[in-house]
């Protein structure tokens, strides 16, 4: 009945996969983020609007750092936060208790405890000490200088809570019925703004379509393939069924990669590059897209277009069956076959969710390894399932993607940095001197020129050890409807539904 009274006001619905935990130093998905950061704050904030994306303050203001690079001195901000002002930084409802600098850093505290093996413990590993000197400041000394730290005070692992699990972020989640609903509720109303966010977990594309054309999503963001000839007219322009309805349609590269990766602690995979440059060449890039309807681009590494520090000479393992067949020779399978037993080559496809769609990608994806004799056996499970296994390493192959925490070349290459192997987010566990070595130096460089010699050799370095197949760099489309007003595409969408305006004919 409570839920029900609260969709009364203006509400703002979308689809969303399911949420595994409101735990911040559990938000291990892109999804766990966006609902962490409607409930908590985090020290920083990501600008809604600029472009290129820059930090502004969140719970603190911007840090001052030392010459040295080593020391950030955090305040705590007192500013008004929300235009009715009512609500201040940092504060709940009631007689809930302001948060302050000891809150922050009992918070990072247990985010860089290794008994809590938080997935997020990575982003505090160059943390050598936090101090409280008042209850509005905390100073962060680090072990060496981080030009990305200040990025990492803006994600969702590091968002505060108090000691009883309430927070002070845009909104409260009024109720969660896992697997199918969750509600939030604004904390205090903003002239114009929604006071209800509404996710929807629905599984099947073709009912999150049509719940959108019938008026019961405002917002779509990922349109499915079977549906893109219904939403993009022949000249590429939005469908003018929808446009006469007052949708609009947003395209835009994102700040993500997506990729097949190779446990390396596989004894079958992990010792034998050969083997792993034969699956890189026979992965059908064309194919692939065209299973896209186009909407991707070609990745050739963990960097996606755009980020200062790619390397953009030519790709040394793009499709090609022959050489894929030759280089699978060398591996010791000619012709697919394993010389210890007689038979084909079996390899296991970890896949995070049972879906149509992942299921025909896995199917494409056996198709490509069929051409060359290897068999891909698909191993479906739910998305909590996958990841368990993924971090404990239980799996030889697994599909998955990384949606960038902050724009620098960083933050993709620290997925193969031997020290956040798992459950950090090198999920491949891979281990290289040679690229640990260009990883360090660029981390110690003095700016931003010299680090970038460091990561293209680094990326060289991957691409040649292929720990990765690189399926693609995805485009991102969405539909919205005209019951949503001030939406901005953003590659850090995390808990900004609050800076939504609602339209005219908003719920």
């Amino acid at each position: 009945m409570v839920a029900a009274a609260l969709l009364l006001a203006a509400t703002f619905t979308r689809p969303l996969e399911r949420v595994n935990s409101m735990d911040p130093i559990r938000a291990q998905s892109i999804y766990d983020s966006r609902a962490v950061l409607l409930v908590y704050e985090s020290p920083l904030a990501v600008d809604y609007v600029a472009r290129p994306y820059r930090l502004v303050p969140g719970l603190c203001e911007l840090p001052e750092v030392s010459a040295d690079g080593r020391t950030y001195v955090f305040r705590m901000r007192n500013k008004l936060r929300v235009e009715s002002g009512e609500l201040r930084v940092g504060e709940g409802e009631g007689d809930a208790p302001k948060l302050t600098s000891r809150d922050v850093a009992r918070c990072l505290e247990r985010l860089r405890d290794p008994a809590n093996a938080s997935p997020g413990g990575w982003t505090m590993k160059a943390v050598s000490s936090f101090a409280t000197p008042d209850d509005d400041t905390l100073v962060v000394t680090l072990k060496e200088p981080s030009h990305v730290f200040p990025w990492m005070m803006a994600m969702s692992y590091t968002a505060v809570r108090r000691a009883d699990g309430t927070g002070t972020g845009p909104y409260r989640l009024a109720s969660w019925r896992k697997n199918y609903e969750m509600v939030f509720t604004r904390r205090t109303p903003v002239p114009g703004g929604f006071d209800t966010i509404r996710y929807l977990v629905i599984n099947d594309v073709s009912t999150q379509w049509l719940m959108f054309l019938r008026g019961e999503l405002d917002f779509l963001g990922e349109i499915a393939r079977d549906n893109w000839d219904a939403v993009v007219a022949g000249d590429g322009t939005l469908d003018p069924r929808l446009a006469a309805e007052g949708v609009r349609l947003y395209g835009t590269p994102s700040l993500d990669v997506r990729y097949i990766g190779m446990n390396m602690r596989d004894p079958v995979l992990g010792p034998n590059r050969k083997l792993r440059q034969a699956l890189t060449c026979a992965f059908d890039f064309a194919a692939w897209r065209k299973f896209y309807n186009g909407r991707v681009d070609f990745a050739d590494g963990p960097v996606p277009h755009g980020v200062d520090g790619r390397l953009e000479t030519p790709f040394p393992y793009p499709f090609d069956l022959d050489r894929a067949k030759a280089l699978l020779a060398e591996a010791g399978y000619a012709d697919g076959l394993d010389p210890a037993t007689g038979r084909r080559l079996t390899l296991t496809l970890s896949i995070g969710r049972a879906s149509q769609d992942s299921r025909e990608q896995g199917e494409l994806l056996a198709s490509f390894f069929e051409r060359i004799g290897v068999r891909l056996e698909l191993a479906f499970s739910t998305w909590g399932t996958f990841l368990k296994a993924v971090n404990e390493g239980r799996v030889q192959l697994y599909m998955m993607g990384w949606v960038g925490d902050y724009p620098d070349a960083e933050n993709f290459l620290q997925l193969f940095y031997s020290k956040n192997a798992s459950p950090g987010p090198n999920h491949s566990n891979y281990a290289n001197a040679a690229f640990d070595a260009e990883y360090e130096a660029a981390m110690a460089a003095p700016d931003a020129a010299a680090r970038n010699v460091h990561w293209r050799a680094c990326q060289a370095i991957l691409r040649e050890d292929c720990p990765w197949i690189y399926t693609h760099f995805p485009k991102s489309y969405t539909l919205v409807r005209p019951t949503v007003e001030n939406y901005i595409p953003s590659d850090f969408p995390y808990g900004q539904e609050q800076y939504l305006k609602a339209g005219a004919t908003a719920r």
